[in-house]
């Protein structure tokens, strides 16, 4: 009998886990079809009014003398909360990544030696070979320096080709064995600002205009998702303050070669131009999605 008590006992208590375990798995929904792309939008926030996604797969950011070209995808992500006045402030993405970092090679390595365009193909590889190995070459990345909050995105003048469509707070890690790990251009109290334009720019010279574009636009899953390709975000009028803490414990000797290297970073020697592929969708309708995709 005593037995018998157990078992009804053991089989009930399984019974519950086992409801427990359904009732779980049916709360953990899940984003599908293009929706999959907004995974890490906060869209559970209350305040957050859209989800963003938006890949540069292409480019060039010039820092004084040095052109480094965009050739590894760059990831912008997260939401944003309703606009004022056209303007809308960014919300981090979900998982802490809101821009992702993606290493670029700078061309020339630490020597800086980039041969001439009309050079042989061979000068070209050996100085590649030689210079942009895993000592020699140094990469570019790309980081935010300032806290999610601080971009803000206007769609208004993202579609209409005038004015800043996102301003950007950025810094750019150097990254090269005898560099240490702490050289970067840009900080968290003196940041690159970025204020990107679909439109015209209006730089200081030597620095001439440079026109964006808002790209295509294309709607998906019934209208709920904006799709924008071909989208060129640019600015070149932007200033950038000088390399700090390059070479460890030699950085009084390394920086100023870093700097010397770089040339003049001030306003009208620096320019951004990204080629982006955008997805935004309201929040509350990947909410939705999400609610009913158990």
């Amino acid at each position: 009998m005593q037995k018998h008590r157990r078992r009804v006992v053991g089989t009930a208590l399984l019974v519950v886990a086992l409801v427990a375990l359904g009732l779980t798995a049916s709360a953990q929904a899940k984003l599908v079809g293009n929706y999959t792309k907004f995974v890490q939008c906060p869209y559970s926030n209350p305040e957050v009014r859209k989800c963003l996604y938006s890949t540069t797969n292409s480019g060039e950011v010039v820092l004084g003398s040095k052109k480094v070209p965009i050739e590894k995808p760059v990831v912008l992500q997260g939401g944003t909360l309703k606009a004022v006045e056209g303007t809308a402030k960014f919300v981090a993405a979900s998982n802490g990544i809101t821009l992702s970092k993606a290493p670029q090679n700078v061309p020339g390595g630490i020597l800086g030696i980039v041969p001439e365009a009309s050079s042989p193909p061979l000068v070209k590889a050996l100085i590649k070979f030689f210079l942009e190995n895993s000592l020699t070459g140094v990469n570019s990345t790309l980081e935010l320096a300032k806290p999610a909050s601080e971009i803000t995105i206007n769609e208004t003048s993202l579609v209409g080709e005038e004015g800043t469509a996102l301003k950007l707070p950025v810094k750019v890690h150097l990254e090269n064995p005898f560099l240490g790990k702490n050289c970067f251009v840009g900080s968290s109290t003196t940041p690159i600002i970025w204020n990107l334009t679909t439109g015209e720019t209006n730089p200081p010279v030597p620095n001439k205009k440079i026109t964006g574009k808002a790209g295509q636009l294309e709607f998906l899953e019934e209208g709920s998702i904006a799709e924008i390709k071909e989208n060129v975000l640019v600015d070149n009028a932007w200033s950038a303050p000088t390399a700090s803490g390059c070479g460890g414990i030699l950085s009084f000797l390394v920086t100023p070669i870093i700097n010397a290297q770089l040339g003049s970073t001030a306003a009208g020697h620096n320019t951004a131009v990204l080629n982006n592929t955008l997805f935004t969708a309201s929040a509350a309708a990947v909410r939705e999605n999400n609610e009913l995709n158990p």
